[in-house]
């Protein structure tokens, strides 16, 4: 096929079995169409006491953790996701962790890398569970200028 359908696929990371399930998804799509995987983690302070091994009661934090615990938190999360892509034999063509909202910074790196395709879980970590994650990849599908695929 000369021109795949999906040269350019972001996936939202948030260190969630979802999150993981929604990678796995764009590499299998990443490897038959050729194309390019952008990640975008975007710290939170649940993502990042979860991620530092908080198992219980990591929803329940609010106050945002350490910078050396948020750069602790998304290297470990990012290091799981090319663990992860390695198995499909693919790299990240680029990764972005910005703090601030998962839907703006998922939209701002579909938009800056021009994707095809939006790929995130339909719930991850949430601090009130489903709700949020809900309006995640809610309000990434509302937005989007290209395709968007939400993973159970």
């Amino acid at each position: 096929m000369g021109n795949p359908m999906f040269k350019r696929i972001v996936v939202g990371l948030d260190g969630s079995e979802m999150s993981e399930t929604a990678l796995r998804t764009a590499c299998d799509l990443a490897r038959n169409y050729q194309s390019k995987i952008y990640v975008v983690h975007t710290p939170q302070p649940h993502t990042v006491a979860f991620a530092l091994g908080a198992v219980a009661g990591y929803h329940t934090v609010t106050t945002m953790p350490s910078m050396d615990e948020v750069k602790k938190a998304t290297d470990n999360i990012l290091a799981k996701g090319r663990e992860i892509a390695g198995e499909y034999g693919l790299e990240f063509a680029g990764t972005r962790s910005n703090r601030g909202n998962p839907v703006d910074e998922i939209i701002a790196c579909a938009e800056e890398c021009d994707a095809d395709l939006i790929v995130t879980g339909r719930r991850g970590l949430g601090s009130v569970g489903a709700l949020i994650q809900g309006s995640t990849s809610l309000g990434i599908s509302h937005q989007a200028k290209c395709a968007c695929l939400t993973v159970l």
